[in-house]
């Protein structure tokens, strides 16, 4: 037998809550738990409330912060600018992550990248030919030199992907011609 009921929350809105009786789980008790370890997790209030004024809403953004754990960033430096990167879900990139934060002195190839030997070997079980290489693509070229891109070609070489940079506004210009020192690090 299936229930449903229509729940008001104290900003106004509404939301239905369903009751399976034949299975006797009781929803509103494990979203009531949820919600209470959620608010003790923001501070161990109770009646912490978010800048919205909901504590709904202060839960909802605690539960997306842990979906978007900070190991999945980190930064590039090239003084004076600094770039955000995403790092790529694999085992090389969490190898490289592991060896941050790094100097690096870059090297100039090709008119289109950047080259650098890291200080060990990465994994590069993940290695493929992705074609079309990308500006503020972060690769493994081998198993020990780090690429960055910062135009978009296309190559029939293998890679392994470490990340890649979120805005690619002023790269190019940032990494210039020749050599240039690479500050890579997780704040």
């Amino acid at each position: 037998m299936t229930m449903r009921r229509n729940v008001h929350h104290s900003d106004g809105g509404h939301f239905a809550i369903e009751h399976h009786r034949a299975h006797g789980c009781r929803p509103w008790r494990a979203a009531s738990l949820l919600f209470g370890l959620l608010m003790l997790g923001c501070g161990g209030e109770a009646g912490q409330v978010s800048a919205s004024g909901s504590p709904i809403f202060a839960a909802t953004n605690l539960l997306a912060a842990a979906a978007r754990p900070e190991e999945t960033h980190m930064w590039m430096t090239v003084d004076p600018h600094r770039f955000p990167i995403t790092l790529a879900d694999n085992e090389a990139a969490r190898v490289f992550a592991a060896l941050l934060p790094m100097t690096m002195e870059m090297s100039e190839l090709n008119g289109n990248e950047k080259h650098g030997e890291l200080p060990r070997a990465m994994p590069t079980k993940d290695a493929i030919r992705p074609g079309t290489i990308r500006n503020g693509d972060l690769m493994l070229y081998g198993a020990d030199t780090l690429v960055v891109f910062y135009l978009t070609f296309n190559s029939s070489y293998p890679y392994t992907r470490l990340g890649r940079v979120d805005d690619t506004a002023g790269l190019a210009q940032a990494l210039g011609r020749g050599s240039v020192r690479v500050v890579f690090s997780r704040q």
